[in-house]
């Protein structure tokens, strides 16, 4: 037995005729159809390379569009002159110029004679195909087609919903059941011979001519009709992205596809020379009579698939810039935000650099500028600390510095004074570490000396913002790591927290902290508390402060912590 090519060939005609040249010098019959809209002069071109080749030969053309009759007809006329001229033909393979064999043909045509009566095309139910993109499966079988959807698409989508809302319907010739699956086969001379010679082959061309895309359902409906013997699969590796594409295959992807142990793959890249050189290279070389498995390599083309329409976390691109609260991450690694710390403690973000492995910045959202760490007037990736830079997209801001700093935490400033259009993003993002000392932007005012309506009338501001701030930390969509103190609780026992919030960023150290931070001087805050009251402010964030011995209080606070009377 032998196994015959049939190849829809409509551009990169020189690797067609070398794909040609390898199966016909194997001992196999190949009839090649061309495109009519290819040239005469590179129609007579192609046909010249070949010419020294008997088992050869050229069938009649069409003028052949995606999704349209004309692939069916010009595959019919090719299947009719294989089997007129080729009488030791027991299979025919249906290729396309883009196709390259795997493996050598001996190897493909002993697996055919060992399976001499198995029709080897995919042929799905409707109701069970998974791959098919636009939302139409049994429809393409009932409705009818005169827009191309590639040409004339908003006419297209247009008629299909007309027929729809009219209830249209086609029927189904009788004994059809209909199926789809990949145009690329190999048929058993018996099958194909029966399709194709069918007493109601007129009325099946009838129908399917008006069949959305026929070339993926009319060999795989008929075939159910004649074959006594199905695999539902191709011989001929074939990948599709989640647009319903063709992936195609270059150079590098040369280990991928022997992995696979297909016998043909598709697309190919014209210039692959590595893929053609090595392939079609006719050295005898080692058998190795495995079973095609292409799904060796779904995993990759899954995660390929996956970076294609997601992206990597927290990297926003403007060809796939994501919906909210949809995105692959909203940002790329894990950071920390420390509102209020700084104004309790001197010094914050240098006490906190030297306990954990991160780069600990400033107010990264200050009014003035963004306070990069070190005082930094440019960042990784060229981001610059211009506060109206920044606060065009506050959001892009951050997430860019954190990609940009992949492989080392982020650590930042914030207070209720800073930019809080990003207050949101980060409490909805996983990535994000909030610790909150609610309360104390009121000491760095409470040292001001300053008219006392202005102070008051700027606390009921930054109450407000930080209530509001609160709300949003307290939602029932947060999905950010959350830790909230007033800061009366906080001064009390400011050790324990502050490990806990170090073992969550480094959990790797052993470090035990052995002293906590300088804090500012607390000298007159409970009466500055008591002054905003008695001027008609009442502050809700800062705790229960109990009153002090000015002593005691003095003494403790040289010390960089606060002494409490209980």
């Amino acid at each position: 037995m032998t196994v015959g090519f049939i190849m829809m060939c409509h551009t990169a005609l020189d690797r067609a005729a070398q794909v040609a040249r390898f199966w016909s010098e194997g001992g196999s019959p190949v009839v090649i159809h061309v495109d009519a809209r290819v040239t005469a002069h590179d129609y007579n071109g192609f046909k010249k390379m070949l010419a020294d080749l008997e088992n050869v030969s050229f069938s009649r053309r069409y003028k052949c569009d995606w999704g349209t009759w004309s692939l069916v007809a010009a595959s019919q006329a090719a299947a009719e002159q294989m089997l007129a001229l080729h009488d030791d033909v027991r299979h025919v393979y249906l290729a396309s110029g883009s196709c390259l064999p795997l493996r050598p043909l001996h190897e493909l045509t002993d697996y055919l004679d060992a399976r001499p009566y198995t029709d080897f095309i995919e042929s799905v139910t409707t109701t069970e195909v998974g791959w098919t993109v636009g939302g139409i499966d049994i429809e393409r079988f009932t409705l009818r087609f005169p827009f191309s959807w590639k040409k004339q698409r908003r006419m297209f989508d247009r008629y299909v919903e007309f027929q729809r809302r009219v209830g249209f319907k086609r029927r189904i010739p009788d004994g059809l059941v209909p199926h789809l699956g990949s145009q690329w086969w190999c048929l058993t001379r018996q099958t194909l011979s029966a399709i194709l010679e069918d007493p109601d082959r007129a009325l099946y061309d009838r129908y399917f001519k008006r069949v959305w895309i026929p070339d993926e359902s009319y060999f795989q409906t008929l075939a159910r009709l004649y074959s006594t013997s199905i695999e539902s699969r191709s011989l001929t590796l074939t990948k599709f992205d989640f647009q319903g594409k063709p992936h195609i295959f270059y150079d590098d992807h040369l280990q991928l596809l022997r992995r696979s142990d297909c016998f043909v793959a598709r697309k190919i890249w014209p210039k692959a020379d590595k893929l053609y050189r090595t392939f079609l290279d006719k050295s005898p070389g080692r058998s190795v009579m495995a079973e095609p498995n292409p799904a060796k390599i779904d995993r990759l083309f899954s995660k390929s698939i996956e970076r294609r329409t997601r992206g990597r976390p927290g990297l926003y691109m403007q060809s796939r810039f994501p919906r909210k609260d949809h995105e692959n991450g909203k940002t790329s690694a894990p950071y920390s935000i420390f509102h209020g710390f700084s104004d309790l403690f001197e010094n914050f973000d240098g006490w906190l650099a030297k306990y954990v492995g991160a780069r600990v910045h400033g107010h990264l959202y200050a009014p003035e500028r963004a306070e990069f760490a070190g005082n930094e007037r440019m960042f990784n990736g060229c981001l610059t600390d211009d506060a109206a830079l920044r606060d065009y997209n506050p959001r892009a801001f951050l997430t860019n510095l954190i990609w940009n700093s992949r492989g080392e935490r982020q650590c930042y400033m914030f207070s209720p004074r800073d930019n809080q259009a990003n207050n949101w993003f980060t409490a909805t993002d996983p990535n994000a570490q909030i610790s909150v000392i609610t309360g104390a932007w009121a000491l760095p005012l409470s040292r001001r000396n300053e008219n006392f309506a202005t102070i008051r009338r700027e606390a009921a501001m930054l109450q407000k913002r930080e209530l509001e701030h609160l709300d949003i930390l307290r939602s029932m969509y947060v999905k950010a790591r959350v830790r909230i103190w007033t800061v009366a609780d906080f001064i009390e026992n400011p050790m324990e927290p502050l490990q806990t919030i170090i073992d969550e960023i480094s959990p790797r150290a052993t470090r035990r902290l052995t002293e906590a931070p300088q804090m500012v001087d607390l000298s007159g805050f409970n009466q500055f508390l008591q002054n905003l009251k008695n001027q008609g402010m009442q502050p809700l964030v800062m705790g229960d402060f109990p009153l002090e011995q000015s002593g005691q209080r003095d003494a403790a606070t040289r010390r960089g912590r606060p002494y409490l009377v209980k």
